[in-house]
């Protein structure tokens, strides 16, 4: 494929060589026998109103920013490989609690299992959003790589799920239908995407112009879809310019562990990026009690409020009022 020239000529060509690669890796990270001895991972359970994973390389000072933003008490030293495990914290900001997980350090080749590297890219599935803490005093191959190693994985950053909808039916052949014009793929490479994966029947409606490797994550159907910020530490060492450069990067938040630089600011974009609804319950006639909310990922039902509260409270709900407020800051 890096020696195939790109053009309209080589497009259905690289389209069915990305298929057959996609199918093979999943092959290889999820065998379908499941011989061997079972593996340990990370048996840490989901808390709080989100999770968000700290991953990245050994040694960038994902232990001590958990210390800081929770005042968990994790492992710090000199070395790399300081911590084994995951380690859960909480953080405690405007009335919700969101659960800060210190991974593992993962290393080149995670994605192939090196280094319990499979463990940490499992656990970080799971997450709301990921921070990817990085090295400021290095160059911009950690981030590259890092990126690489979670793409191999079936998670993509800062990226939304592709709208195309996709059934599988037992007769009638393939349905395929397209509300834009596709400038990025075309309706032969589809189809010859779909044969590859055995896909003989079914209907395909797809409402954007998507890229070949956007409908293939389709079709897999196990990509996650997660924001994600860079959070560069050790500004304390390098330049002003190279601060406000990296600043300035989209996603991007510099601090300094070290020095307790930007904290309260890091904390404020994990808040924005997890999007985070807060919801007030009130007693008819009284004014709600707003030291005590029930927080929310963006587009809950009132099903998830109840759920929120107890879950119980599901079975036997009938009706509930709804109420709006704005609330104005100054």
């Amino acid at each position: 494929m890096a020696r195939t020239q790109k053009n309209k000529a080589t497009e259905y060509h690289l389209g069915l060589l990305k298929a057959k690669l996609a199918r093979y890796r999943a092959q290889l990270l999820e065998p379908a026998s499941k011989s061997g001895p079972a593996g340990v991972g990370f048996d840490v359970q989901k808390s709080g109103d989100a999770r968000v994973a700290l991953i990245g390389f050994p040694s960038v000072g994902k232990s001590t920013l958990l210390s800081k933003c929770t005042h968990t008490a994790s492992e710090t030293a000199a070395y790399e490989f300081t911590t084994l495990t995951a380690i859960p914290g909480v953080i405690e900001y405007q009335g919700a609690r969101i659960q800060l997980l210190d991974l593992p350090g993962i290393v080149e080749g995670a994605s192939q299992g090196r280094g319990r590297g499979r463990q940490v890219v499992a656990t970080a599935k799971t997450a709301d959003l990921i921070l990817i803490m990085l090295d400021a005093t290095k160059s911009e191959e950690q981030r590259r790589l890092l990126e690489i190693e979670l793409d191999a994985v079936g998670i993509r950053l800062n990226k939304r799920k592709p709208d195309v909808v996709f059934k599988r039916r037992t007769t009638g052949g393939i349905t395929l239908n397209t509300t834009v014009k596709l400038t990025k793929t075309d309706e032969k490479t589809i189809r010859t995407i779909l044969a590859g994966y055995k896909l003989h029947n079914c209907d395909v409606m797809i409402r954007e112009d998507i890229t070949t490797d956007e409908f293939i994550d389709v079709l897999i159907g196990t990509r996650k879809y997660i924001p994600c910020l860079y959070v560069y530490n050790k500004i304390d060492a390098i330049s002003l310019e190279l601060v406000d450069k990296l600043a300035r990067t989209e996603n991007t938040v510099v601090i300094s562990c070290e020095m307790d630089l930007n904290l309260d600011y890091l904390i404020e974009q994990i808040w924005e990026s997890l999007e985070l609804v807060k919801v007030y319950t009130k007693k008819r006639g009284a004014r709600p009690d707003l030291s005590d909310p029930v927080c929310l990922r963006k587009g809950a039902t009132i099903e998830d409020v109840c759920l929120g509260i107890h879950k119980s409270l599901v079975s036997n709900f009938r009706n509930g009022l709804v109420w709006v407020y704005n609330i104005l800051l100054a």
